[in-house]
């Protein structure tokens, strides 16, 4: 599909209110991850919230036949976790990704949890991630090239001994969970789409302890690293503005 480009004030707006929610929804979260809890009870937490306190849609339920309303890709998961009777321990990582849908429009935005205290890997995977997330956004301006954000990411993973998976990336997002064009973590300078005003996608490296390959397991949804090494993602959505970018699922800390 083309790319579309959200030019009118009312449109950004409405961007920017659901982007708002869906890290309102991580902001709120975050107490409830402790070990002994199920993602299934993250899931039901999340799903309460979203559809009576922000009477908003959670965008993965039934999305392409996804069963939940969230992600939690725990520890060697990839993405695409599929909440369910798993009960988290000491030491997990997990990713939870949440996207919302208000007015019309979609808010994606995903972070990064400890259980209690995560291991030196496990701490050190999700600090690779963020970075390499921050690393992306820094450089969204009009005129950049998609290629130019995926090879500052690529380059950056790659110097801390890790790996950015390739078979899942950003995207386009706006009245359209996924929409053109797609955010590769990887590239070369200088080629990929140029940005303009009005764009808005997500940028969500995933990074992995060791290898990049992935496989996928039979539930068709949930990826998982080839070499159970850990895997970390962090993701924020961004529209791209005429002197730079804002982004638009900052948390109450007001940190990318």
């Amino acid at each position: 599909m083309p790319v579309t480009i959200k030019k009118t004030a009312a449109e950004r707006d409405g961007m920017r209110e659901a982007g708002r929610l869906a890290a309102q929804v991580l902001d709120m979260i975050g107490e409830h991850v402790q070990p002994g809890v199920s993602t299934e009870e993250l899931d039901s937490i999340c799903h309460r919230y979203i559809t009576k306190t922000l009477e908003a849609v959670p965008a993965p339920l039934n999305y392409r036949g996804f069963p939940k309303s969230i992600c939690t890709s725990v520890n060697h998961v990839v993405c695409h976790g599929i909440p369910g009777e798993r009960k988290l321990k000491k030491g997990d990582i997990v990713n939870i990704d949440i996207t919302v849908i208000k007015d019309g429009w979609h808010g994606d935005t995903s972070r990064m949890f400890y259980v209690g205290e995560p291991t030196v890997i496990g701490r050190r995977v999700s600090e690779v991630a963020h970075e390499a997330m921050r690393i992306g956004i820094d450089m969204v301006a009009p005129g950049v090239r998609l290629g130019d954000i995926g090879h500052a990411i690529q380059a950056w993973v790659e110097a801390q001994n890790c790996a950015v998976v390739r078979e899942y990336c950003g995207h386009g997002i706006g009245r359209e969970f996924h929409e053109d064009p797609q955010v590769l973590h990887y590239g070369k300078p200088g080629t990929g789409l140029e940005l303009l005003p009005g764009m808005t996608f997500t940028i969500e490296p995933m990074v992995n302890a060791g290898k990049r390959q992935v496989r996928l397991l039979p539930d068709n949804w949930t990826v998982v690293t080839k070499d159970h090494s850990l895997s970390a993602q962090w993701e924020h959505t961004i529209l791209v503005t005429e002197d730079g970018h804002e982004v638009l699922t900052l948390g109450a800390s007001g940190q990318v």
